[in-house]
């Protein structure tokens, strides 16, 4: 909705994609799957942004694999150390991610 109307306003992409990474509520946390594998997992990503984009930026900048499916991203490994400056780094506020 908010995107529709910073395109329709005539606002350049990266732009608007700044605004909407900047509304973000971003929930990092890891899951033990099978064999004890773990995975981080990023809930709250907005559909206005290009969620398999982030997920590639992150897979190139944690050197792991990882799939975007169902409106979140998981990644190969337990990021959680690291994936918040990553994320700041990347133009989403600070104060809305939460790692758990």
């Amino acid at each position: 909705m908010v995107e529709d109307l910073l395109k329709e306003a005539g606002l350049p992409e990266e732009i608007w994609e700044t605004i909407a990474k900047e509304t973000q509520r971003l929930v990092v946390r890891a899951e033990k799957r099978r064999w004890g594998k773990m995975v981080t997992v990023i809930d709250g990503l907005d559909k206005s942004l290009d969620g398999r984009k982030v997920a590639k930026d992150l897979k190139r900048k944690l050197a792991c694999g990882g799939t975007f499916k169902d409106g979140r991203i998981e990644l190969q490994g337990d990021h959680r150390g690291k994936i918040k400056q990553i994320l700041i780094e990347m133009g989403f506020p600070e104060e809305g991610i939460e790692v758990k």
